[in-house]
């Protein structure tokens, strides 16, 4: 389709994927690395300070389960949330508030004097980090041109990783020199000195702009020139092929999710969220744990679990270039077989090191890497009138499987399963995610309406 279709109006995706990639939109994935980063650095936070809160306070590590818990429940609750606002309000500005919430309360809890008191304040963080994460996906996905959208935000998110890994390295620079509360003081300031920077660098999605401010015919087109020059014979009008008419009545993006067309793949994109989630934050809280008790030593434990973590970013990478490439569909329900077959693997190899160190890289690469891609999936899935929604949800969805693995973890251990048992049961969620990606693909790949599947009209 042109971008000049419909009496030489300008359709915005089709001249955004006309374009090459302009540096205004390398400025923008830039930006939300930054903020992704950033939330990993703070979400990680309380597990690198953990032992110094035990010492000081003189806590046993059953006391330390809430203000652990906290965050994750209030990135839950903090995702459900930002998304019909961000659907509503706009992307660029749920997401300001977002990293002006967690960076502010994370100042805070660096001054808290009791357990209850950093409990709260580590709720109140997560609450922004839930917010954070699903809008930066979403405005990235909105500046990329198709044809590398899942590559461009892969590669965005995987600051998350980077930054989780970056406060490890400064929870061990900073905590003997200047106390735990030196690592949520940095958690905190880092976000409060971006927000200015975003408030002057990062633009409004210009999807979202033509979709509820069709008025604003002049900041559009100010943004849109900076990607390319708009085409001649352009009349003055935008349009979007997802969305119906700019400045049509507005529906609830929650409506718009969980009913008809995009209902069954909303449900299917949940299941894949919530298995692997609940997979990758056992294996993070959990695995270093695991390894030490097969005998292997603590230096060796910790870089086993490292693998997990350098064998998602590269397969973030990895994938998301594959998805662009190949059928999306296909590529993530491999990646999760093969995710089942690496937990497989690591049951049966666990007191040889170096297998070990290579099935728990691939298992990273397979099931990290590819929730990593899901977010691509989703963030492609769903139109503008819900997009923000249909990420943040599923975002929310997913929390509620990293919580169920984190305790999942904790009562498998106290039920005194092996390690082998253990990794026999984690195939079942990778299994399940496998299949909910298979399904989705035969249920949207060959649906009459090609564009729709992805970018579903958004009508009442």
């Amino acid at each position: 389709m042109s971008s000049t279709d419909n009496n030489n109006s300008v359709d915005v995706q089709d001249f955004i994927d006309r374009q090459p990639v302009a540096p205004f939109q390398w400025l923008i994935l830039l930006l939300c690395f930054l903020v992704t980063a950033l939330d990993g650095l703070d979400t990680a936070a309380v597990g690198f300070i953990a032992p110094a809160l035990r010492e000081e306070w003189g806590l046993s590590p059953a006391q330390l389960n809430p203000v652990l818990g906290a965050a994750l429940l209030g990135l839950m609750l903090g995702a459900f949330a930002a998304g019909p606002l961000a659907d509503r309000l706009g992307r660029k500005t749920v997401l300001l508030w977002s990293v002006l919430f967690f960076g502010g309360w994370s100042v805070a809890a660096a001054f808290a004097g009791n357990l209850e008191t950093l409990t709260v304040l580590r709720f109140l963080t997560g609450l922004g980090l839930g917010g954070a994460m699903p809008n930066a996906i979403t405005l990235t996905s909105e500046y990329c041109p198709q044809r590398r959208r899942s590559l461009m935000v892969t590669s965005m998110f995987c600051g998350f990783t980077l930054g989780s890994a970056l406060g490890g390295v400064v929870a061990a620079h900073l905590v003997p020199l200047h106390g735990w509360r030196s690592v949520l003081l940095l958690g905190g300031g880092l976000p409060l000195l971006l927000v200015p920077v975003l408030i002057w660098w990062l633009p409004e999605s210009v999807r979202f702009l033509v979709l509820r401010k069709a008025q604003q015919r002049e900041r559009v087109s100010t943004i849109l020139r900076r990607i390319g020059p708009l085409p001649e014979g352009w009349n003055g009008r935008f349009d979007l092929g997802d969305a119906g008419v700019a400045g049509a009545k507005p529906v609830s993006p929650v409506r718009l999710i969980l009913r008809g067309h995009l209902s069954r793949g909303t449900l299917l994109l949940w299941s894949a969220f919530f298995m692997s989630l609940l997979i990758i934050y056992m294996m993070t809280n959990w695995l270093p744990l695991l390894i030490k008790d097969t005998g292997l030593s603590l230096s060796q434990a910790a870089l086993i679990s490292a693998m997990f973590q350098i064998g998602g970013t590269l397969g973030a990478v990895s994938l998301g270039a594959s998805m662009d490439r190949l059928d999306p569909w296909r590529v993530l329900t491999l990646a999760y077989l093969c995710g089942a077959g690496f937990l497989w693997a690591i049951g049966q190899y666990y007191q040889s090191f170096y297998p070990l160190v290579l099935c728990v890289a691939g298992m990273g690469f397979c099931i990290s890497g590819t929730q990593v891609g899901a977010n691509a999936l989703a963030s492609g899935f769903y139109p503008t009138a819900s997009r923000a929604t249909g990420v943040a949800w599923a975002h929310g969805v997913g929390r509620i499987g990293s919580i169920t693995g984190t305790l999942g973890g904790g009562v498998m251990l106290s039920l005194g399963l092996g390690f082998n048992d253990i990794f026999s049961l984690l195939m079942a969620p990778a299994l399940i995610a496998a299949g909910a990606m298979f399904l989705m693909g035969r249920r949207y790949r060959a649906a009459p309406a090609a564009p729709a599947l992805v970018e579903a009209p958004a009508q009442p």
